[in-house]
């Protein structure tokens, strides 16, 4: 698989990520966990990867368990996480997000902070969790408007300087929020941003993806699969279930389903049965050719799609091919 050097750091990482999100899970008990430590393994035992995960992500679960399948595998990864949304800030300081079914489930509150004290302990529990001396990459998740910009970047600039962390990014900036953080830091490079980039979220095209290029800010793009859609195997007629978030998901009405999967069947197939390729490796592949991106954030949960997401990484589609998926999606319009 392609490494590329990850904005203007020498951190150099693979175009396919392991995203950690999936297994942080909720309560899913040790089968699941065994086989999400197998999907990492795996992903171990292959080339050097990328792992990126968040104390979020079950509320430090998938940390945890990253830290497990990385114990004697360290020099194997290369570890992502973030700071910034709290659930146990006693003070409940920053920006209410959600409320959310926490630790031993309890309702929790959740918030966007990124005050410096709480990005230093954020980080500090962080490396217990994964059992790393130092993290490759720590992002601030999101952002919180009650905090500077500046105050959060001079945390991290900190941490950095101590060992802590390798390289500074964020995730789900603005373009203007990218040049306030890009500034904040100086001579040190903003490493990245994480925003969300699908073949039907494209919104970073107009500003964040060119204020990456032009700067030398690298982007490690979310949800590249739109949680499934993209791969062809969610069809119209596919019933799906109130407690699964995506029935709530403006992209998962039935109406635009049954237009994904036209557009999918028409210009993605063709390209599928040429590489021998599945749907969603084909639009994987599409999203890391697109200008400005660096890497795409995979989710897995098993060994069979950890293999999957893998061969994504080093397929290479014709220009009429890449052409023909933008046009076709460029002119997609879907009900909101």
């Amino acid at each position: 698989m392609e490494h590329r050097n990850l904005g203007r750091t020498d951190l150099s990482v693979p175009t396919v990520i392991f995203g950690a999100w999936a297994i942080g899970g909720y309560y899913w008990g040790d089968t699941r966990d065994r086989e999400a430590l197998d999907a990492l393994w795996a992903a171990l035992d292959g080339e050097t990867i990328a792992i990126d995960t968040a104390p979020i992500y079950g509320y430090g679960h998938s940390e945890r368990l990253c830290g497990v399948a990385l114990d004697g595998r360290r020099d194997r990864a290369i570890v992502m996480t973030k700071c910034g949304i709290r659930w146990d800030d006693p003070l409940e300081r920053g920006v209410p997000a959600f409320q959310g079914r926490g630790p031993f489930g309890r309702d929790v509150k959740v918030f966007f902070n990124s005050r410096p004290d709480s990005v230093r302990l954020e980080c500090e529990r962080s490396l217990e969790r994964l059992g790393v001396e130092r993290i490759d990459l720590f992002q601030v998740h999101r952002p919180d408007e009650t905090t500077p910009i500046a105050d959060t970047m001079g945390a991290l600039l900190e941490l950095r300087a101590e060992g802590k962390i390798r390289e500074i990014g964020v995730s789900n900036y603005s373009a203007e929020q990218l040049e306030e953080a890009r500034v904040a830091l100086g001579d040190v490079p903003l490493a990245s941003d994480q925003p969300e980039y699908s073949l039907v979220r494209r919104d970073i095209e107009r500003d964040v993806l060119p204020w990456c290029r032009e700067h030398g800010v690298g982007t490690v793009v979310y949800s590249p699969l739109e949680q499934g859609l993209l791969t062809g195997k969610v069809r119209a007629d596919r019933v799906i279930p109130e407690n699964d978030a995506r029935s709530g998901r403006a992209t998962f009405t039935q109406e635009n389903r049954a237009k994904v999967n036209a557009l999918l069947d028409e210009v993605v197939a063709p390209a599928a049965e040429r590489l021998d390729a599945t749907y969603a490796q084909v639009v994987l592949a599409w999203t890391i050719a697109q200008p400005g991106v660096t890497s795409v954030l995979a989710g897995a949960r098993t060994t069979e799609q950890v293999l999957e997401n893998a061969r994504a990484g080093s397929l290479e589609l014709e220009t009429a091919e890449l052409e023909a998926i933008d046009r076709a999606f460029g002119t997609l319009e879907l009900a909101r």
